[in-house]
């Protein structure tokens, strides 16, 4: 280093304008902007990259309302969705058979984590739209909702009865 260049930096350290400790890169874990239980029973927010997007959402959260889902609705609002709960983690697998409306079908791990999205499903089919992986919560929303909103693999899904 040239003298002169030296000379201004130990000048600098012993004024205090720079600091001889070396730098740490801090480790930040992200949160989701938006506490579970602090959302009503019926809201969910999806954490994307773009933010958080809220939907207004019914539950099935027993065989019956599970088995019958969003069969034979035929409207739903774009900010609207069905949240499915199960007990326990396991490979999921939906089907279309009775349902009019093209769906966005999102499998969810136990703490809300996207596992894969089923995009634009096709109504009234009966093949099986599985997840890619265990998953506990199923999240359908209409059809390109996914995608409008940036919804990928990795992203959490936030409501009072996802566990974090």
């Amino acid at each position: 280093m040239r003298t002169p260049m030296r000379a201004a930096l130990l000048l600098a350290l012993a004024l205090g304008a720079v600091s001889a400790a070396p730098v740490v890169a801090e480790t930040v874990t992200a949160s989701p902007s938006v506490a579970a239980d602090t959302l009503p029973a019926n809201v969910l927010v999806a954490e994307t990259a773009s933010g958080p997007h809220r939907f207004t959402i019914e539950i099935a959260d027993d065989p019956v309302e599970r088995s019958r889902g969003l069969m034979y609705r035929e409207a739903m609002d774009q900010d609207a969705g069905m949240l499915f709960i199960f007990a326990d983690e396991s490979e999921r697998a939906f089907w279309m058979k009775n349902t009019i409306l093209p769906l966005d079908i999102i499998y969810a791990d136990a703490n809300g984590t996207v596992v894969s999205i089923a995009k634009d499903t096709t109504p009234f089919s009966t093949a099986s739209i599985p997840s890619d992986g265990p998953t506990q919560y199923v999240l359908e929303v209409n059809a390109g909702v996914a995608d409008e909103i940036g919804l990928e693999p990795g992203d959490k899904l936030i409501h009072r009865r996802i566990a974090r």
